[in-house]
């Protein structure tokens, strides 16, 4: 039997949606079982069955009240998940040190001053993502597309630049460099 949402009012949310929303809750309820008679009083689709481990996702079909004994004692599952899912339970965040334990002095980021390299004009310039990842599975033009070296854009370079410190903002000279002729902008408005 089919049954749509609307006059339901049921949770019909994504499965990835509902577990930030579960890790979130259990990170600060302090009892499970009140937790979820509270979260499951309304019906609730089968999403919450796919994401519990009972059965497959089926369209339209909706959890009893009675069937949340299940469900609590499964809630082990979403605890020992959410550790391996940090990128749903932890936001992104620009690790800028602005004052350092030793010196007391603003901090670079390693990962912006290894991956990428910013020219004299302002320019920030960085390789293809997968450029060096499942090559055995690409096509030969593929590969080159990804060889190649692309520039970021306005928004992406003040960034940049908001995470390094003056020293990598400074004109280095170096013997024979391949990008010589990218440190000055002829022609173009700054």
């Amino acid at each position: 039997m089919a049954l749509s949402c609307a006059p339901l009012r049921a949770v019909c949310v994504r499965p990835g949606t509902l577990l930030r929303h579960f890790a979130r809750t259990f990170q600060q309820s302090e009892s499970r079982t009140v937790l979820w008679k509270s979260v499951l009083s309304p019906p609730v689709t089968s999403h919450v069955r796919g994401l519990s481990g009972l059965t497959k996702s089926t369209p339209g079909v909706f959890l009893s009240p009675s069937n949340t004994q299940l469900l609590t004692q499964n809630t082990s599952i979403l605890s020992r998940v959410s550790p391996l899912l940090p990128s749903i339970l932890q936001q992104p965040s620009r690790p800028v040190t602005y004052f350092g334990v030793r010196k007391g002095k603003r901090k670079s980021v390693k990962a912006v001053v290894e991956r990428f390299m910013r020219l004299h004009c302002g320019l920030w310039i960085r390789r293809k993502a997968g450029y060096k990842k499942k090559l055995w599975k690409k096509r030969a033009a593929r590969k080159k597309r990804l060889r190649e070296i692309v520039f970021c854009n306005k928004t992406q370079s003040k960034l940049l630049d908001k995470m390094t410190t003056s020293f990598w903002k400074r004109r280095n000279w170096y013997i024979d460099d391949p990008y010589q002729k990218y440190h000055d902008r002829t022609n173009l408005k700054v």
